[in-house]
């Protein structure tokens, strides 16, 4: 629960920022209805108290123009939409730092049937498109201030070609369980070793109850599916991965059609000086010395593991996966 919900002129003149308000208020959460459409009063005296300020406020915006074009997302759908920026979790290697300017408060968008009826235009006829909304933030993680997660179910529900995913590290899915889906949401659970996920994953749900939301979703028909990341060699990886299917198995029907998406650590530049502020008494690897650079075709360039590693853990999930899981599909391994 936020400690302040802030409320731009511009989001409170949409209805479904008014429906936002509802729920808000109804929770009895304080809110501060801004007198302009700027975020203002987010930064505290150091970097830390503009961190735990900005983390602790939902801001109820309108999405800017630039949202509208949307941008392709390969290998996760063929676009990336956003219902949302900022997410509740501090989860220490957070994917979000250096991505998003500024401090990082939570921005819901109160223009969301403008969002959904804009995705339309990127669908083709005859063909299947997919669009990812869990880029920028966890959608379920704020979905009982906002309910914006299930009206996006609701309207790909209602689309033939085009289908939507998500991904969480959240457990409250009990609303969602009973929605016109129609098969048309892919949901998928961020899921990691016990040593990562209880060291690096703050404020989250267990990894057992984000395996027990995901076995009720699947069970309400929905398509599903595991994101192991950010898979990490630390000591005695191969056990401890190897206990993760082991809940897995016990969780899940192991004969279900179950995807997953497998993303080694990486980090920039950018993204390593800012997660040094947000949790300077991290213990997460970051040391550039044991990585390979990896540079993208606009010159950036990011830490990954070197060439050898990365064939060792791709072969362990690889063959874990297989044996353990004769009908699931990997979608991708990065």
């Amino acid at each position: 629960m936020p400690e302040q919900v802030m409320f731009t002129p511009a989001a409170l003149n949409e209805p479904w920022g008014q429906k936002i308000f509802e729920r808000v208020q109804s929770l009895n959460l304080p809110i501060k209805e801004l007198s302009h459409n700027r975020l203002t009063g987010l930064r505290g005296q150091d970097d830390r108290q503009t961190y735990n300020i900005a983390k602790r406020t939902l801001a109820v915006v309108t999405a800017p123009p630039s949202h509208f074009k949307l941008s392709p997302i390969p290998p996760s759908a063929d676009w990336q939409f956003h219902i949302a920026e900022g997410c509740p979790a501090h989860c220490q290697y957070c994917y979000l730092a250096g991505s998003l300017s500024g401090p990082p408060v939570i921005r819901t968008f109160a223009n969301l049937p403008q969002i959904l009826e804009n995705l339309t235009t990127y669908e083709r006829p005859e063909q299947l498109t997919t669009y990812e909304v869990s880029c920028y933030t966890d959608p379920l993680g704020i979905e009982h201030l906002t309910g914006s997660l299930a009206e996006c179910i609701r309207h790909f529900g209602t689309r033939s070609n085009a289908h939507l995913r998500w991904v969480s590290k959240f457990d409250a899915v009990d609303n969602l369980l009973d929605l016109p889906h129609n098969g048309h949401t892919h949901c998928r659970m961020s899921v990691n070793a016990a040593p990562i996920s209880m060291k690096f994953e703050g404020g989250t749900a267990s990894v057992a109850s984000r395996l027990g939301a995901l076995r009720k979703l699947a069970d309400s028909g929905y398509q599903i599916g595991l994101v192991i990341a950010p898979i990490m060699p630390i000591d005695d990886w191969q056990v401890h991965y190897s206990r993760l299917f082991n809940l897995i198995s016990e969780a899940l029907d192991i004969n279900c059609h179950l995807t997953f998406e497998l993303i080694s650590h990486r980090f920039t530049p950018g993204s390593k000086e800012v997660l040094q502020t947000w949790y300077p008494q991290s213990k997460l690897d970051m040391d550039e010395e044991k990585r390979l650079i990896k540079r993208h075709k606009f010159g950036g360039i990011k830490y990954v593991y070197d060439v050898d590693t990365m064939k060792v853990m791709k072969r362990f999930f690889q063959s874990e996966i297989q044996q353990r899981f004769p009908n699931a599909e990997i979608l991708y391994w990065t």
